[in-house]
């Protein structure tokens, strides 16, 4: 199981595909504040309510300095499909490998219906200008996440 961050530590470097085959780093958003969000499936319920939150809510967060990145273990193609099909403008990427989702310490044991297994951990790490963990939420609900970030970060 991974190592969950706290608000202080680097940021995890990363590289991943986004929907549409092109390589997207944590990197190109130095001087930006990032929300990077980890979510277990495209095209489930609780998921698709999540990332439609997020873009409805994106030019707000953009104003406020922050871009939105969303990370699933779902390959590129789900991905495309999951932002057509929803008309998601949220930043989209494929972790099949599940090396980010571990790094950010979005993956590990989880219980549903009295079954423990290993699975995507629904969390979002707030990353500040300069690469460091501002805020670490874990085990967040899909519903109305969105609108608990924008009060705390106080936009």
């Amino acid at each position: 199981m991974s190592e969950r961050l706290q608000p202080g530590d680097v940021a995890p470097a990363f590289t991943l595909p986004d929907a549409d085959g092109n390589v997207v780093s944590l990197s190109d958003h130095k001087g930006r504040k990032v929300i990077v969000y980890f979510y277990p499936a495209a095209l489930t319920p609780g998921c698709t309510k999540q990332a439609c939150d997020f873009t409805d809510n994106l030019e707000l967060l953009a104003g406020a300095g922050y871009d939105v990145i969303g990370v699933s273990p779902d390959k590129p193609e789900k991905l495309a499909k999951f932002r057509e099909q929803e008309s998601l403008k949220v930043t989209l990427l494929a972790d099949p490998e599940k090396t980010v989702t571990e790094a950010y310490g979005a993956y590990g044991e989880k219980k549903n219906y009295g079954k423990t297994y290993l699975g995507v951990i629904r969390s979002t790490i707030v990353v500040d200008e300069e690469g460091k963990v501002e805020r670490a939420l874990y085990n967040v609900r899909a519903t109305g996440h969105v609108a608990k970030i924008i009060k705390d970060l106080g936009i």
